[in-house]
């Protein structure tokens, strides 16, 4: 039922993502099954978007480990190094990725700035908060590291980044410290297009999710998520 209704258009991409995550088991209630989003926009160096061109937008036919024919290059010439050093039936299987799309940590990298989760980070780091250059401080930055500069980086993203602008502002003034070249962590850094406004940035990532060109791919990444091809 809910797949008709998404298909003849009277639910949402974003209510349809919700309704799946539902039925995986996934929920805000949970940090270790926390609903997963995609990655929709691969553009965050322009001062504008173009939702008529389809290079603005990630290809949702592949997982973030094989965006780039060279990071897949790596993870697949890891899995056959692996595969190599087999020895017995009781070694451990050989694998692509060391890490997952999506873990507990990952919401609490998100939402590091919004209460309970500041909590529950400085707890998952035994009462501080992580080093400076590996917080979430600039969406560009996230994009580049789970799409290609960071092999131990393969994350999608939370429901958040489609609804709520609030987590990307420092509005309790938490002290994140300073990363190695000195800029002070404090709300996220926001791609250009964004034009520094958390509301903006919410309302065209949401705009991209619900354009044509999400709408016509979006089933290959729920097949790589909730479906045949998914391993997770």
């Amino acid at each position: 039922k809910i797949e008709n209704q998404w298909v003849n258009g009277k639910i949402s991409n974003f209510d349809f993502l919700m309704q799946l995550n539902s039925l995986a088991g996934r929920s805000f209630n949970d940090l270790t099954q926390y609903p997963v989003f995609p990655w929709v926009i691969a553009d965050y160096e322009s001062e504008e978007l173009d939702f008529e061109d389809p290079s603005t937008f990630r290809d949702l036919s592949k997982p973030m480990g094989a965006l780039g024919e060279d990071r897949a290059a790596s993870f697949r010439e890891r899995y056959e190094s692996l595969a190599s050093t087999i020895l017995s039936e009781d070694d451990p299987p050989p694998f692509h990725y060391g890490t997952h799309y999506s873990t507990s940590a990952y919401v609490l990298y998100y939402l590091m700035r919004l209460e309970p989760f500041s909590r529950l980070a400085l707890a998952l780091q035994g009462g501080r908060f992580d080093v400076a250059d590996r917080l979430f401080h600039d969406v560009g930055k996230s994009w580049r590291n789970a799409s290609g500069n960071n092999l131990q980086d393969v994350r999608e993203l939370i429901p958040e980044f489609y609804y709520l602008p609030d987590f990307l502002v420092n509005s309790n003034g938490f002290d994140f410290g300073e990363t190695q070249k000195g800029t002070t962590v404090d709300d996220v850094t926001l791609p250009p297009w964004a034009k520094g406004d958390p509301y903006r940035f919410v309302r065209l990532n949401r705009k991209a999710l619900e354009s044509p060109h999400v709408s016509k791919h979006l089933h290959k990444w729920v097949d790589l998520i909730f479906g045949y091809k998914q391993r997770g």
